[in-house]
């Protein structure tokens, strides 16, 4: 391994070219860091030097990897590895630091002491002792011990994988609920620490995912969503994202719990941060979209808190992600009357719609497609009324004014979409054709601009 750097001399007079002056004023040293000295791995300066039963020393972040990876040889002498254990080499890594200080004028920055890696044993006999204390009721004693793990978890990603395959998850989530159950008002700064811990220890198992889906849990995190403090109420939506995510089931149970319904929708209309939205548009989508007896009770609450004008509203200028899970919301609240009706009343519905069609990603335009046939398809039964059918022809023709004939066209040509995707783009494309003639502005000329070269 070589470290290059430059050493500027002072200029020197004389009649040679410009390219030449520069050669000659810019003076390149090299320093060759010592061969056991580096990872034959990555062949890097090791940071963290350990090692294997067979007596080679690696840098624990790359022979992690390599494991981790289903190998179980030793990349040197391709012997099989008895015993995964990493012994750090600390005579090795004290002589890397004083090389590193002795070198300290060519640019070379000490390498600083790397932290012992928490192991299986330490977390297991942590999360014994939480699950004895939470029987005594030793609230105090239980904070320390949840704040040790939570301290691990933010040495590194290896501490974090370690804990989380530990299960501690599942003893936190235990610990969550029996406190949560007992009182919330009491207990409040325990559950707050628990909670925090929990947002990066998913997935959680069958046994965690029913504890934090018990009503006590359930009910104590919609509290926190209401909290005055930004970071609890982002912690509790991206539990509560989780919870929800990985068992629908918890669904039915959460929408019994008075201002959970509010609580989301704030969260979206007045942004914490990127990841609080996105959580909470994810758990809002999960809960319109589950097919149950109470669909139709959870998209009618969502309409009377505006949540069809709030996500077009967001559609317009937000980023990739939260504008496909505005628009898959979108969509869903679309299936439903009253989600049609709030759709039509508002102005930015199908202008939005037709802009973000080839311009966000696939899935977005699918989206957009989708909700476009949910508003402007006829209806073919008897009964329809003539004022519904002229409110939709007003639509139709706005959508043809805004280009959205072009770009259903592009969609087509291309072979972009197959399946009820390409029926859909079929039938608005028929609808639209039939009011071309009602639109005084259109330009019978296509439009290829929405259109990838191939070149």
């Amino acid at each position: 391994m070589i470290l290059p750097w430059n050493r500027r001399r002072n200029s020197r007079s004389s009649n040679k070219s410009n390219y030449k002056l520069f050669q000659d004023n810019l003076d390149v040293e090299v320093l060759m860091v010592p061969l056991h000295f580096r990872c034959p791995i990555s062949l890097d300066l090791m940071k963290d030097p350990v090692t294997l039963c067979t007596g080679i020393t690696y840098d624990r972040e790359s022979i992690e990897k390599w494991i981790e990876s289903g190998n179980c040889t030793c990349p040197v002498t391709n012997q099989v590895l008895l015993s995964f254990d990493q012994i750090p080499n600390h005579s090795l890594r004290k002589m890397i630091q004083d090389w590193c200080v002795q070198n300290r004028s060519s640019g070379i920055e000490r390498i600083p002491t790397p932290r012992i890696p928490v192991s299986h044993y330490e977390v297991s006999e942590t999360c014994k002792r939480i699950m004895v204390e939470a029987k005594r009721g030793d609230v105090k004693k239980i904070h320390e011990l949840v704040q040790k793990i939570k301290n691990w978890g933010k040495e590194s990603d290896r501490n974090k994988r370690c804990i989380v395959s530990s299960d501690a998850g599942c003893v936190l989530s235990a610990c969550f609920e029996s406190f949560a159950n007992v009182s919330m008002e009491k207990n409040v700064e325990l559950l707050e620490e628990i909670m925090s811990t929990l947002t990066w220890l998913f997935p959680l198992g069958v046994e965690g995912q029913a504890k934090l889906g018990s009503p006590a849990s359930l009910r104590c995190m919609v509290e926190f969503m209401k909290s005055r403090s930004l970071l609890d109420r982002q912690n509790a939506v991206l539990v509560l994202k989780e919870t929800v995510y990985s068992d629908q089931i918890h669904i039915t149970t959460l929408v019994e719990i008075e201002g959970v319904f509010e609580s989301l929708v704030s969260i979206v209309r007045d942004p914490i941060c990127t990841i609080a939205t996105k959580a909470s548009l994810m758990t809002i989508l999960q809960m319109i979209s589950t097919p149950s007896a109470i669909s139709e009770k959870i998209v009618s609450r969502f309409e009377e808190l505006g949540l069809v004008s709030l996500m077009l509203e967001i559609i317009v200028d937000a980023e990739k992600n939260i504008c496909e899970k505005a628009l898959g919301i979108l969509d869903k609240m679309c299936d439903w009357e009253q989600g049609r009706e709030k759709a039509y009343e508002n102005a930015l519905t199908i202008p939005v719609l037709v802009k973000k069609m080839l311009r966000v990603s696939d899935l977005a335009t699918e989206s957009s497609v989708s909700i476009l046939w949910k508003l402007l398809k006829k209806k073919n039964n008897e009964t329809t009324r003539r004022d519904d059918d002229q409110r939709v022809g007003c639509f139709v023709v706005e959508a043809v004014q805004v280009g959205a004939f072009q770009k259903l066209l592009v969609l087509l040509q291309v072979g972009c979409c197959g399946g009820n995707y390409a029926k859909k783009v079929t039938d608005l494309l028929k609808l639209m054709n039939l009011y071309r003639g009602e639109v005084e502005c259109y330009d019978s000329s296509m439009d290829f601009k929405y259109l990838k070269r191939p070149f």
